[in-house]
């Protein structure tokens, strides 16, 4: 089994600044792809940023130069740097692996319960 665990989610004000975390636990053979989604009240659930294991990152057009995804992957954790943020990014913020738990495996993706970010005006 595979757990994914964040954290970082809270109350900020416009402009202020988060971190949010993502811990992948358990039967891991190898981590692929990694993502941050979110998914805002009455509106369907959105990329907002990815990075493979490459290191290569892909960003949505309403976060670029203010969000900055990375991983470790020596501890199979994967951030997310929000800065300068804005009330249109509080949604429940999800994160998605693809990974394969042992060698001969194919992927399989997992889904984290999803943290809170709330940005007031």
């Amino acid at each position: 089994q595979v757990q994914l665990v964040e954290s970082g989610g809270g109350l900020v004000q416009t402009g202020g600044s988060l971190r949010l975390s993502c811990a992948a636990s358990g039967s891991i053979f190898s981590l692929n792809a990694m993502a941050w989604y979110r998914q805002a009240p009455g509106k369907e659930r959105e990329l907002v940023a990815g990075i493979l294991s490459s290191g290569s990152t892909n960003y949505a057009d309403s976060v670029k130069g203010r969000f900055t995804i990375s991983r470790d992957n020596s501890k199979n954790t994967m951030y997310l740097q929000m800065n300068t943020l804005k009330p249109e990014d509080t949604a429940v913020y999800y994160c998605h692996v693809l990974l394969s738990p042992s060698m001969s495996s194919p992927l399989y993706e997992y889904w984290g319960q999803g943290t809170q970010v709330t940005v007031s005006s």
